[in-house]
């Protein structure tokens, strides 16, 4: 349908580019704005900036996007909607399968692999009306909080392309900062929708175990610390998106019966002030750079002005030795990250072709026996009880979203932390281990920037199955910060800004 014809006239301010996800819908269906011209705008805004941070990859053909954009706005034309979602261009974190659109995992092995059917998420995303127009970096099988691989190179940080977009969901967040995209997916096993999130100055949220069913996967019992989710500007823009990806999947044995549609109501505030319990460092336990504890307290104290009451925890208070916890998570993630590449290693011409971190995993699960397996769930399941006895007194447990600020691009992992060596690639996102291992919902929100420009975040946990209590908290928080809004990057000079 020609642009203008049949609808209301499209209000040429602001950039639609700028505006969030949920008025974007909006303003489609009111037929403010054609898909058609949100998809041009988009269009030219990747082109504009994207070169310049790596984040989107393996683009569509723009024709073919804009044919698809209009095939849309008939279908609104004739009345037809297909959700919330009708019209928004959205590029797929490149760990998820997409039909007809390389998944490679950001590795060389899988290179050329194109799937012929979506992933389950993509799938409802698909039919909630997004128009699939790329894919987003991500790390070589998205190990590491750094995103680099040997297929796609470096995604760089929208605030200083010097530094590192932070990890696995990177190019998402990226994105979403530099108004490329308004709205994205990610998956989280280390942080990996929490640390990209607090680089970047947006929301990324870890829902509870099993909300956002995983189809295929060969394996569907063992596998509950790498969760897909959500993530947005806007706290809003992430409870919208989670509806959609949320609900239950006969397929996947550990997903609960509540549909996602219940996640599709704004989040309205708590009925009483939140309680939140402050962990920070542990007591010292966990390394941090300058800056980050008190860029974290400082977003605390205005989370309290808007009505939370916050109370510092110690170590002891964790309720398991955190040497014992992280102990557990070396098992654990090894067998399940191990397991899930031990094909790959096991095939001599394609075991050359992993990163050292990966064949790392492999040889750790290698060396892992049943014995220590189980012990390691044991300590899980003393974690998890321990917070939930927490979650008796605080609504919240808080801690920082990672334990370095965003560091030099060409640097894949910090090889020590405020002077204490590093002894894993890993290690130094010790911090966001605790809420992986609990099964807990926990959303990534922006805390605010030190005195070089580098944001940080922090990390908003709630008692398992609470997804829409962490999503109520989180908007009070949103209003109490004005965090991401507040400061956004300089899109007249492409990148960074003040």
């Amino acid at each position: 349908m020609p642009a203008g014809r049949g609808r209301k006239a499209m209000n040429t301010s602001p950039d639609p580019c700028e505006l969030d996800a949920d008025t974007l819908s909006a303003m489609i269906h009111r037929r403010e704005i054609s898909c058609r011209e949100l998809m041009t705008a988009f269009l030219r805004r990747i082109e504009s900036i994207n070169p310049q941070v790596n984040a989107i990859v393996s683009m569509r053909d723009p024709q073919a996007l804009l044919a698809e954009a209009d095939a849309h706005d008939a279908a609104l034309a004739a009345g037809a909607s297909s959700g919330w979602m009708h019209g928004l261009p959205v590029a797929v974190k490149d760990l998820s399968d997409v039909a007809g659109i390389r998944t490679t995992m950001g590795s060389p092995i899988l290179r050329d692999n194109i799937p012929a059917v979506d992933g389950l998420m993509v799938a409802r995303m698909r039919a909630a009306g997004a128009i699939l127009i790329g894919k987003t970096n991500t790390p070589e099988f998205g190990l590491g909080s750094q995103t680099y691989n040997p297929v796609f190179g470096a995604t760089r940080n929208a605030w200083d392309t010097s530094l590192c977009a932070g990890g696995s969901s990177g190019g998402a967040a990226v994105a979403l900062a530099l108004r490329m995209l308004p709205v994205a997916d990610g998956s989280d096993m280390g942080g990996s929708l929490r640390n990209p999130a607090a680089y970047a100055n947006v929301f990324g949220f870890r829902p509870s175990q099993g909300r956002v069913p995983k189809y295929p996967a060969p394996e569907r019992f063992f596998q509950q610390l790498g969760i897909e989710g959500p993530m947005g500007r806007t706290v809003t823009d992430v409870a919208k998106l989670f509806a959609v990806q949320a609900g239950h999947d006969p397929r996947t044995p550990l997903s609960p019966d509540a549909p996602g549609a219940c996640f599709d109501l704004p989040p309205t505030p708590p009925s009483r002030p939140i309680r939140v319990g402050w962990f920070g460092d542990l007591d010292g336990y966990l390394p941090m750079e300058e800056g980050v504890l008190p860029l974290c307290e400082a977003a605390l104290d205005a989370f309290e002005v808007g009505g939370a009451r916050v109370e510092p925890l110690g170590r002891a208070t964790l309720g398991v030795a955190p040497e014992a916890v992280w102990d557990a998570w070396m098992r654990l993630r090894s067998l399940l990250v191990g397991g899930s590449l031990s094909a790959h290693y096991n095939d001599a011409s394609r075991r050359e072709l992993l990163k050292p971190e990966a064949r790392w995993e492999v040889e750790n699960a290698m060396r892992t026996g049943a014995l220590e397996v189980y012990s390691a769930s044991v300590v899980r399941t003393a974690l998890f009880d321990a917070l939930n006895a927490l979650f008796e007194r605080f609504d919240l447990l808080a801690m920082p979203s990672a334990q370095v600020f965003a560091f030099d691009v060409r640097k894949h992992w910090p090889d020590s932390v405020s002077g204490r060596a590093m002894d894993t690639y890993h290690r130094w996102m010790e911090v966001v281990i605790y809420a992986t291992l609990a099964g807990c919902p926990v959303i990534g929100v922006p805390a605010g920037f030190d005195a070089r420009g580098r944001a940080m975040g922090l990390q908003l946990i709630g008692a398992p199955r609470r997804d829409l209590d962490v999503l109520r908290a989180a908007r009070v928080y949103e209003e109490a910060t004005g965090w991401p809004g507040s400061r956004m990057p300089d899109l007249s000079r492409g990148v960074g800004g003040r």
